[in-house]
């Protein structure tokens, strides 16, 4: 069988990644289907999607400012622009389904889309619905979440809770353990700590770390760093003078399956597909929301976890006073780590690709 799948959205790795995973997935299955990704004209969908080997077509959008600026004034005429190409390219490509996976580009898209007959699926990664996915919310044929509650957003008979895809090489670490110790040189009979904030880094962590990071391997703890490239040189420094110790800092992790498999606790954001991922390797996590994600959806991700004791949460503005002391307490806590990893396994949805891709399938049929 022979499929056309136009995929719209992007403007972050969360939104972008999760739509080359579908796209991935249904090829696995439908290897003659056609696909056309629509995202935002420099956003970095314009770079990642090539690189994923599929094509895609920019359109001139931006979000709206939360204060008043010449690009608000601006939206309403681009908004009008952006539905105009739509219509053309989705007549020209002439789709048997569209997705929208959020972000700038997917509202005109989708919108256009319903206005034209054709089916629809959104697949929103957040606890809190974007602002675009939410906007089209009553004309879709299919929502696919990653949370439950969903139904305050979108219509509760089109929900489908499928999770979020995620890097299949990454969450694989069964068996992976001693291989992972070997790897970063730690004792396997002592705790490991892994903290990442993403490719740039989180900056209160960080700074958190680097006022902590005595305290820390006194108490027998082994750390695996992931500064991020804004805060790589200063962070050269804090290992010049610790070179003896069980630390490994690095700007950026290459096989996150072996950070994964070595740690005992996890310190990270708490974007969709991070808490995703952790839901799947089921360790320990301390989640520290970055405050200025879009409508503040990092914190009600990790809210979402904390509610069921799945995770334990610090605030931004308390990570500098609380983070290091909470991990040091987890550490001493054998049972309390337990609960948490045993809570957050009930999260997990890792079959997420396979069974949103199946939808698309079943609404293009």
């Amino acid at each position: 069988m022979s499929l056309k799948v136009m995929i719209s959205g992007g403007g972050t790795g969360g939104h972008i990644f999760p739509a080359i995973a579908i796209a991935n997935t249904i090829k696995e299955r439908l290897p003659d289907t056609e696909f056309l990704f629509v995202g935002a004209n420099g956003k970095m969908e314009m770079e990642k999607v090539p690189a994923a080997g599929y094509k895609i077509i920019g359109l001139n959008i931006t979000g709206i400012q939360r204060k008043l600026t010449i690009s608000n004034l601006m939206f309403p005429f681009k908004l009008l622009l952006s539905l105009v190409k739509a219509r053309t390219v989705i007549k020209d490509f002439k789709p048997d389904v569209v997705v929208g996976v959020g972000g700038f580009a997917s509202g005109p898209v989708l919108r256009m889309a319903t206005w034209m007959g054709i089916p629809t699926l959104i697949q929103e990664q957040n606890s809190f619905a974007g602002i675009t996915n939410r906007w089209v919310a009553s004309s879709v044929s299919k929502v696919c979440v990653a949370y439950d509650g969903m139904e305050k957003f979108f219509p509760k008979a089109r929900i489908e809770k499928t999770g979020n895809p995620v890097r299949k090489n990454v969450v694989e670490i069964e068996g992976k353990r001693e291989e992972a110790f070997k790897n970063y040189g730690f004792d396997s009979t002592k705790p490991v700590l892994l903290t990442v904030g993403g490719s740039l880094g989180a900056r209160s962590i960080n700074l958190a770390l680097k006022d902590g990071i005595d305290e820390l391997l006194g108490a027998g703890i082994q750390v695996i760093w992931q500064t991020g490239k804004l805060f790589a040189e200063e962070s050269k420094q804090i290992l010049v003078t610790r070179k003896d110790k069980p630390l490994v800092i690095t700007d950026f992790i290459y096989d996150m399956d072996m950070a994964y498999a070595a740690a005992d606790i996890v310190i990270s954001r708490a974007g969709a597909i991070a808490v995703s991922e952790l839901c799947i390797i089921g360790k320990p996590a301390v989640l520290v929301p970055y405050p200025f994600a879009a409508e503040d959806h990092q914190t009600k991700n990790a809210e979402a976890l904390v509610q069921t004791q799945a995770a334990i949460m610090v605030a931004d503005k308390n990570a500098s006073k609380d983070l290091v002391p909470e991990i040091l307490s987890l550490v001493t806590d054998v049972s309390k780590r337990s609960l948490l990893s045993e809570n957050i396994k009930k999260h997990a949805l890792p079959s997420a690709a396979s069974d949103i891709a199946q939808h698309i399938i079943n609404l293009a049929q």
